[in-house]
């Protein structure tokens, strides 16, 4: 019997980020990306949240390899966490593999993992795999969509992608190639939704020079710009902007200023000597002269723009003589947190500048025009929606139906569910172990969900802490419990609560005496037990209650 291609996701459908998909035939796995995914608001403490792998080190001996579509955070943003764990060559382009290099690097992983760079139109072997690198448009330089060629049939995986005829650097989207492709026989297409629900095209980056030029026109104010640190293209055209209207140039922010760094060194940004100064030296400046490129733009509360905004930004204070750009668009699930800082620059006088009239930010993804022009040069048997929230997924199922292609060659799937391909026949049949690993600060995975719901809990009804000090030799309480809360009541101002709740210890302990119970931990569940129910009843609140019994 044949074997078939699996094929399935361990993050990046039925979300935003996350993104990893693994190709299966035999024995050989190929991953396709390795990204973070940002914490929810009730993840108190979570800094990151990455896939679960355990798949993949359960099979670590099969995994011949990753490779990288770009270098956006939610396709290599988990590499340091995976690379501790998996023993496998990583397949990038020039400023991905530089931007996963410095990761690395940060984690003492760089000389243990093996990096190798490819070109756009490269062809190499991975297992049983086949791998091409087509080059697509997107907002960061070296973005490649994988033509994944199996025993059973190519599969072309598009990564985050749009069709820009006036690219900033890179040059056009390879309509020949993905055309070509198409004519030699596609048997899937795994292509991006983020964009589907919008009609049209997507704008092209160079929109936003123009925009940016009319901000920085006649402009006598100082001015920040908030972007993603690895929109290379974005930055450059802030220095290009900079550099017309003589300001010097300070960036702000570690992954900025790694991102520049690299991008100068690599060739792919182009920057007018003496223009980039240290941020120290831009005070001694004229408001006129000065442009700060920051990072921030999600409000992320370590950022640079961040920490301007509340005041904590060593180098740089906000003031009412600054315009704020911030030229970038909320990820879903971070509206709230840029609307707190949007807030605050206003408290601090700003001029912000973030409506999207103004056109000071562009897509980096397809709109419902060029998906379809996706399909109409690859012309795929089957059709796999990927990268995008469900009514995403849902919504691109039904462009490939107005595109021609059956609905019974569609397939929506979820995270973990294996999608089975045959040269005639495209299925789902049966799971692999997937979710989420939260990683807080660099303990990863040692917050699970019992650790989440314990500061959940924490968060919506605080604590309680009942000190009880007994007698080791006849189990009588010594002295009165002592109670000690943390955001639940301020004892000082409830004093009767106070005295009910040691009333309620005082009858646990001596209901445990009549019933002869001496061991401490059924005492302190009894104690536990009569404080929560007392409490719900009066407060209707229920504090975590930690009962401890002090042996004297």
């Amino acid at each position: 019997m044949a074997q078939k291609l699996k094929i399935f996701a361990l993050g990046g459908l039925d979300e935003i980020g996350k993104n990893m998909y693994v190709y299966e035939y035999g024995k050989d796995i190929l991953v396709v990306d390795c990204g973070m995914g940002f914490p929810d608001e009730d993840m108190y403490g979570i800094d990151v949240v990455i896939p679960d792998i355990s798949y993949l080190v359960q099979n670590k001996d099969r995994v011949r390899g990753i490779v990288l579509t770009h270098g956006h955070e939610d396709h290599i943003g988990a590499m340091p966490y995976v690379m501790s764990k998996l023993d496998c060559p990583v397949y990038a382009t020039r400023l991905t593999a530089g931007l996963v290099r410095l990761k690395l690097e940060e984690h003492r992983l760089a000389d243990k993992v093996k990096l190798i760079t490819h070109s756009a139109g490269d062809v190499f072997h991975v297992g049983c795999f086949t791998c091409e690198l087509i080059h697509v448009n997107h907002s960061i330089p070296d973005s490649v969509a994988v033509a994944v060629k199996t025993p059973v049939g190519t599969v072309i995986h598009t990564g985050d992608f749009k069709i820009d005829l006036t690219p900033i650097e890179g040059g056009v989207f390879d309509f020949h190639r993905f055309a070509q492709l198409g004519e030699e026989g596609v048997l899937a297409l795994l292509s991006d939704s983020t964009n589907v629900e919008r009609p049209g095209y997507s704008d092209s980056e160079h929109h936003v020079g123009e925009s940016m030029d009319k901000l920085f026109r006649g402009c006598d104010k100082r001015i920040i710009v908030t972007t993603f640190a690895s929109n290379i293209h974005r930055i450059q055209q802030v220095v290009d902007c900079a550099a017309r209207y003589k300001r010097k140039v300070g960036i702000t922010g570690r992954s900025m200023e790694n991102a520049v760094k690299l991008a100068v060194e690599e060739g792919y940004m182009t920057v007018p000597k003496d223009i980039l100064v240290d941020i120290n030296r831009l005070n001694g400046l004229p408001p006129s002269k000065v442009v700060i490129i920051s990072t921030g733009s999600q409000g992320e509360n370590m950022s640079a723009l961040y920490r301007m905004a509340f005041s904590e930004h060593r180098q740089v204070k906000i003031t009412a003589g600054d315009r704020v750009i911030i030229s970038a668009s909320a990820i879903p699930g971070n509206e709230r947190t840029v609307t707190k800082v949007i807030d605050e620059l206003f408290w601090k006088g700003a001029e912000v500048i973030y409506d999207r009239s103004m056109d000071i930010h562009v897509s980096g993804h397809a709109c419902q025009q060029e998906q379809k022009i996706m399909m109409a040069l690859t012309k795929p048997r089957f059709f796999i929606p990927v990268h995008g929230e469900h009514r995403m997924l849902c919504r691109h199922s039904e462009l490939a139906q107005e595109m021609g292609i059956d609905r019974n060659h569609i397939v929506i799937a979820g995270i973990g569910e294996i999608i089975e391909l045959t040269p005639k026949k495209i299925q789902k049949n049966g799971t692999v172990p997937s979710g989420r690993v939260l990683v807080d600060g660099t303990d990863e995975g040692g917050v699970g969900n019992i650790v989440l719901r314990d500061r959940q809990h924490l968060a919506q009804d605080g604590m309680l802490v009942v000190v009880m000090t007994m007698s080791t030799q006849d189990g009588t309480m010594i002295s009165d419990p002592e109670i000690i809360t943390r955001g639940f009541v301020y004892v000082k101002d409830n004093a009767q609560l106070m005295e009910e709740m040691r009333r309620d210890v005082y009858e646990s302990i001596e209901s445990c005496e009549r019933q002869h119970i001496t061991d401490w931990s059924e005492i302190k569940a009894k104690v536990k037990t009569q404080l929560s129910g007392y409490l719900y009843k009066v407060t209707r609140r229920s504090p975590m209650i930690l009962p401890v019994i002090m042996e004297v």
